[in-house]
């Protein structure tokens, strides 16, 4: 339990950097309940891919400088799995509806 307390009474703005990253990437699960619960069966919204995303990115540079390469994979092939998932929906959705975006009818 000492090492959690000497983490964080050394807090900088690296460490804040991740705890967000791993914030964000932890609240696309909440996302996709909610909407699950919304429409009465199992969905992965929209939010979710981007908030993977986003949170992918964010956690992966903070992995870069805490220098740790199996935290490094890990994000790096997430991100990738991530950002092809965003690209495969705005590329069905651009070709049904033109220049508008996937939440958008």
């Amino acid at each position: 339990m000492s090492w959690f307390v000497t983490w964080f009474a050394t807090m900088n703005i690296w460490k804040v950097f991740g705890l967000l990253g791993q914030a964000i990437f932890g609240s696309r699960f909440l996302v996709q309940w909610f909407a699950s619960e919304k429409s009465g069966k199992s969905v992965i919204p929209l939010a979710f891919w981007h908030l993977s995303f986003l949170g992918g990115i964010i956690t992966f540079f903070y992995a870069i400088y805490i220098k740790e390469p199996v935290f490094i994979i890990a994000q790096f092939g997430g991100v990738i799995i991530y950002s092809r998932n965003l690209f495969f929906i705005y590329k069905e959705h651009r070709a049904t509806h033109g220049l508008m975006g996937p939440d958008r009818e």
